[in-house]
């Protein structure tokens, strides 16, 4: 296991070189950092325009290898990731975007897993009963609704009933507003921040969960080794819980596992609808900006991701079905 662990490490750490490296060139070949000083007005002068680009390593008339050594040797040798247009560093800034989305997504994509999985096989088993009907329907109608009404339908609703009941319950921006150093209604106050934008963000995430597992689950039911199981006498559930659920979870596993990256960029509507300075606001705020350094930290971090993710998927794949050898 420990072999395979570290091929697949260094594997994926070459992969991640080769595309952190062609997102620099691309990056490099379609942004125009230079555009940002050229609107303004009035305009700086030229030689101030220079000055300020190549104090970021990011100006265009200097040849895109030379760019790209500096900023490869920058991040091997002090972990620097550059400058954005404004000379504001790229490091810290995605650092505090990642911790704000690591506070944001991890409980509801947990959540999401626990309960979409959950629903899934519940449906399956019951294909076609009143249930599966029912929460197929509450699926689809979740499905079909845009993040951005869905998180404005929960921001009304929780404040009518901050109204109604005449304090404040939950809040609707950010994600901290307590000062002080009491740690219980620090948690307190950091709850009433989380749970909405959580709410938002577990729904989708539960559809799309329990609409793949049931699909999976019903397709390793009548598989032919779970036919022999039932054939000997064994029950439905039994035979379900033993055969089918392991091998129906590895897809979702796999979909689980390269999701990973998604879940921190893709959450740009809720991060905008609570005032949520997470990473996917800072992904669209880099390219808005031409933020060459920055598009391609925001990259990196979410290649990682993904290949963590892969490697824990194949790991988990192995762990369910023992006739996946990872030698």
């Amino acid at each position: 296991m420990l072999k395979y662990i570290l091929k697949r490490i260094g594997n994926y750490i070459i992969m991640l070189f080769v595309a952190v490296s062609m997102t620099y060139f691309l990056a490099s070949a379609f942004m125009d950092p230079r555009s940002n000083y050229m609107s303004r007005n009035p305009r700086p002068p030229m030689a101030s325009i220079n000055r300020s680009l190549d104090m970021a390593n990011i100006n265009d008339q200097t040849p895109v290898i030379i760019r790209y050594g500096r900023w490869l040797k920058g991040i091997v040798t002090r972990w620097d990731w550059g400058l954005s247009p404004d000379q504001s560093p790229v490091g810290p800034a995605i650092a505090s975007r990642i911790a704000a989305s690591l506070q944001l997504v991890t409980l509801a994509t947990i959540l999401a897993i626990i309960f979409g999985v959950s629903i899934g096989v519940y449906t399956a088993i019951r294909q076609y009963k009143w249930q599966d009907r029912v929460l197929n329907s509450v699926a689809t109608f979740f499905l079909v609704i845009p993040a951005a009404v869905m998180g404005l339908m929960v921001v009304l609703i929780a404040i009518n009933f901050n109204n109604l009941i005449g304090t404040r319950a939950f809040y609707v921006t950010g994600l901290h507003s307590y000062q002080g150093n009491n740690p219980v209604l620090w948690v307190l106050d950091y709850l009433q921040h989380l749970i909405l934008p959580t709410i938002v963000m577990t729904i989708p995430g539960t559809v799309s969960y329990h609409l793949t597992q049931r699909t999976y689950l019903l397709d390793t039911m009548n598989a032919d080794y779970v036919r022999t199981a039932r054939a000997k006498g064994l029950p439905l559930n039994v035979a379900i819980r033993r055969h089918a659920l392991r091998t129906s979870l590895i897809p979702t596993a796999v979909d689980v596992a390269f999701s990973i990256a998604g879940v921190f960029t893709g959450a740009v509507i809720t991060e905008n609808v609570f005032a949520i300075n997470g990473l996917g606001m800072y992904f669209t705020q880099t390219i808005a900006q031409n933020d060459i350094n920055g598009a391609v930290a925001v990259a990196a971090f979410g290649g990682v991701c993904t290949l963590t993710g892969a490697l824990l998927a194949d790991i988990f794949s192995a762990w369910l079905d023992p006739r996946i050898r990872l030698s």
